[in-house]
């Protein structure tokens, strides 16, 4: 049977609560009877993967390497993956590199599949942390099946810190941030931009998302983000616009300002 994460309600006190819980909820999630299984027949068989084709072909490592990425919905696009995972990500035309949700890419290098990589499916620690990853991802997938909110503000505080970390251009990590699905959802709900944002020229739409975060945490770069404390800002500006749009849904602008008013009383 697998553990049922705990949620005691959205927004922001919801997130308190699932800080708090955080380490005992995980910890009791991964030591389920299901996901116990599904990391040991991991760690078994991974070490005899040489191809793309064989990792494909074995669904159930498939799962658990997709699910260390959250990539989870692309278990049946089979020869997706495995273009992905052959091409590799070392020439400039690999499909990886081309995508703009770089998780692919991530997914790729991980194990080393395509030409002029290195094979890490032998590599005993390298594949212990995809197995951590995905025991990870699957507490947020748990999560986000209670509310998709707390998932993406649970994704937010890896993926924002890995993507700071990085040592590209800050412009570069903003292309990197905006072709993540959920990191873009985040951003766009936390800074008040619409989600049909993405329709704008690309420069354009660097910009307000620049000029939008300096107003909220009085600097413009994703760099800031190597601080917890930058990090739970933009957290608690996702949820709380998370939960007056949720609370908000179907009435009209003027009620909603009306409705804030009353709150200010």
């Amino acid at each position: 049977m697998s553990y049922q994460p705990v949620l005691i309600s959205g927004g922001i006190a919801g997130w308190r609560f699932l800080q708090r819980t955080y380490d005992a909820q995980a910890q009791s999630f991964s030591n389920s009877t299901v996901r116990n299984r599904e990391s040991s027949y991991f760690m078994e068989k991974i070490g005899q993967v040489k191809t793309a084709e064989d990792l494909v072909s074995d669904r159930r490592l498939l799962q658990v390497a997709l699910g260390a990425f959250g990539l989870e919905d692309d278990l049946n696009n089979t020869y997706f993956v495995r273009k992905i995972l052959e091409d590799g990500t070392t020439s400039s035309d690999a499909l990886a590199n081309k995508l703009s949700d770089k998780r692919y890419r991530e997914f790729s290098k991980a194990f080393g599949l395509g030409p002029g990589e290195i094979r890490t499916t032998g590599l005993v620690t390298f594949m212990e942390d995809i197995v951590a990853k995905n025991e990870a991802a699957g507490f947020e997938q748990a999560v986000g099946a209670q509310d998709e909110t707390m998932r993406i503000a649970l994704y937010a505080q890896h993926e924002l810190k890995a993507l700071a970390d990085d040592r590209s251009s800050d412009n570069a990590k903003w292309f990197s941030l905006m072709g993540i699905p959920p990191l873009r959802k985040m951003m766009e709900t936390a800074l008040g931009l619409p989600s049909g944002l993405g329709s704008v020229d690309i420069d354009k739409q660097l910009e307000i998302f620049q000029d939008k975060l300096q107003r909220l945490t009085g600097s413009p770069q994703v760099s800031q983000f190597t601080d917890p404390e930058m990090v739970e800002k933009v957290t608690i500006a996702y949820l709380a616009r998370s939960q007056i749009n949720s609370q908000f849904a179907g009435s009209s602008a003027a009620q909603n300002a009306l409705t804030l008013l009353g709150n200010l009383r």
